[in-house]
């Protein structure tokens, strides 16, 4: 029988509620006054660079002048996109052993190292760079990695592996299985050893979707431990919390990697909130907050309505966390086809800023100026009143 810890027990109890409620809170927001905002001597301030809706990565020169503008609008950490769209956007030797290719072949980045390139600029800006682990254990359907390996492919339990993010099918690599486990830290790990980062972050794709985890090799580990086949509702409560929990032993296991080879390295964190992340992806990061596994926190809450948008601001465990980490909150900046207005912009960073949050990081660069209804100009206008001089990061076991 396994031995559960008194706020592992707790934890279940969340996710019957979670589920039961689906989209109700399962932590009620905090009725008392808040405390009156400290002056703040540090602040994170971040953004997030990927490769999709964006040009930033694909050329030197749009890197130089991305770095000089962060600089210019002080902010200190920049989280850019290395695993993206079943390639890596650094040269790997891992991903040239598993599938045969060694960098995204997209023209502007197959002969370049763009890691290297955004650590030099922004290092002599004193920017942090942390290296953002994007699709985490996702893939594309068609990418080479889900073809040469159909035995790492997570399924449900009609043997489907097919998951529909948007318009795009994707698939989900089987975080139980030894090879997938080995492949992930193999990625992590060169990235620590090779690169001067001061972190490498995980987010809201380093889980499972709570309707996989139905592959023969899962199937036979839980009935070996646990003596009965796992339900056939994904989410029972028990089959959630043994799934979970694995995931929390890999957590576990790359956090005591990266630490073994590289101490000051920030293990980050950007999730969605716990009341959606460990039912609907079995990503129970508040234990990986707990068991110190992460040192810095950043906690994705893109809603549009302010109301929704403070409800979770008050949420116990944000609370929990930020006594003990950097616990900063992602803001939304707009999509490509979802504009964010800039007056809510304001209105999120004031918030988190009322109730003493470690700062915040905005997704994404591209929309920090574009596809707005305010001008460009505008829009950098008001960060620069939003962070109106050069602040430190918070604390934490990183460089800088």
């Amino acid at each position: 029988m396994i031995k559960l810890h008194k706020w592992q027990r707790i934890l279940a109890l969340i996710v019957v509620f979670a589920i039961a409620l689906t989209s109700t809170a399962v932590f009620s927001p905090r009725m008392e006054a808040q405390t009156p905002p400290k002056t703040p001597t540090t602040e994170l301030r971040g953004v997030w660079l990927t490769n999709i809706d964006s040009d930033v990565i694909f050329s030197r020169h749009s890197i130089i002048d991305a770095v000089n503008r962060l600089e210019t609008l002080n902010f200190n950490t920049i989280y850019p996109t290395v695993w993206q769209g079943g390639y890596t956007l650094y040269p790997s030797a891992a991903a040239q052993r598993v599938f045969g290719q060694s960098i995204d072949p997209s023209p502007g980045l197959k002969d370049r190292d763009i890691l290297k390139e955004i650590i030099a600029q922004s290092h002599q800006k004193n920017i942090a760079v942390i290296p953002w682990f994007e699709f985490g254990f996702m893939a594309p359907a068609e990418s080479e990695l889900a073809r040469l390996h159909p035995d790492w492919l997570a399924k449900r339990s009609d043997g489907s592996t097919i998951w529909k993010e948007g318009t795009h099918d994707r698939v989900w690599l089987n975080p139980f299985h030894a090879e997938v486990q080995q492949f992930i830290l193999d990625l992590i790990l060169e990235i620590v050893d090779n690169y001067d980062i001061d972190g490498i972050q995980f987010d809201d794709h380093f889980g499972l979707p709570v309707e996989f985890g139905y592959e023969p090799l899962t199937v036979s580990m839980y009935q070996e431990q646990i003596k009965s086949p796992p339900s056939n509702d994904p989410r029972e409560t028990f089959w959630v919390r043994w799934r979970a929990d694995k995931i929390n032993d890999f957590m576990g296991r790359i956090s005591r990697a990266i630490k073994s080879r590289k101490q000051k390295c920030i293990v980050s964190l950007s999730p969605n909130p716990l009341h959606f992340a460990l039912p609907a992806h079995l990503q129970d990061w508040f234990t990986w907050e707990r068991r110190g596994y992460i040192q810095e926190l950043i906690v994705q809450v893109y809603r549009r309505d302010i109301k929704r948008f403070n409800a979770e601001l008050e949420r116990e465990e944000l609370q929990l966390a930020k006594t003990h980490i950097p616990t900063a909150i992602g803001i939304l900046t707009g999509l490509k086809n979802n504009s964010i207005p800039l007056k809510l912009i304001q209105e999120q960073v004031q918030e988190v800023r009322k109730r003493n949050f470690a700062g915040v990081s905005f997704f994404f660069y591209e929309s920090l100026s574009n596809w707005a209804s305010e001008t460009p100009e505008q829009r950098i206008s008001a960060l620069q009143e939003l962070f109106p001089t050069k602040m430190q990061r918070p604390p934490s076991e990183g460089r800088i």
